[in-house]
């Protein structure tokens, strides 16, 4: 008798869970973009939206290791996903004036880059994940989050705007400063990437 290789459905929890985020892209856009980002209570919903997105993320990389449930579908569908709810908070909070383009753009440019290099890549060339992209994705979640809520700052004032004070101000400068070191380490992980492709192709190639 011989033994089969167990092929994993593609219908299950880990891959539901990636599906939802990117269902949840939209919506979460919708909610941010609500009066052009000045409403209070669309801005807590997208940030709810955005949590939930960051927490799923974790939640689904657990049960896929953990009950062997990694799919082909889920390796393309699961950076997808993580890059499109976080690309759709910088470019919505760009458009909203509370990030600038330029930090946007370049960090758009590097994590679709780098998305796209390790899909085309993915069956001949195996790069495991570096604490520094660990480090950056941590950054940025938790400055986007704090930028997605509606805190005091500049001409951004009304109703929670203004409940939060002080503080408020603090944690939104706070948010931004964590946005420098998450640009930072985008860079610098996205380097680290490309030396890793580059050095393993070599090696096979040489």
């Amino acid at each position: 008798m011989t033994t089969t290789e167990h092929q994993v459905s593609n219908f299950n929890i880990a891959n539901a869970l990636t599906t939802l985020r990117i269902v949840l892209v939209p919506f979460f856009a919708w909610a941010l973009l609500q009066d052009d980002g000045n409403s209070t209570m669309w801005r807590w919903i997208a940030f709810g939206i955005f949590a939930f997105a960051m927490v799923t993320d974790k939640i689904d990389g657990d049960l896929a290791r953990k009950h062997n449930l990694i799919t082909d579908f889920g390796k393309i569908a699961d950076p997808i996903a993580d890059k499109a709810i976080t690309g759709m908070a910088f470019i919505g909070l760009s458009l909203v004036g509370d990030i600038w383009w330029w930090v946007t753009i370049i960090v758009l440019v590097r994590e679709w880059s780098v998305t796209l290099l390790r899909l085309s890549v993915l069956k001949q060339v195996v790069i495991p994940a570096a604490w520094s992209g660990k480090v950056k994705t941590t950054l940025q979640g938790v400055a986007l989050a704090g930028l997605l809520m509606p805190l005091p700052h500049g001409d951004a004032h009304g109703g929670t705007f203004d409940a939060w004070g002080s503080f408020g101000e603090v944690l939104f400068y706070t948010s931004q400063v964590l946005l420098f070191g998450a640009v930072v380490m985008t860079m610098w992980s996205g380097y680290e990437f490309f030396r890793a492709v580059w050095q393993q192709r070599r090696s096979t190639t040489g």
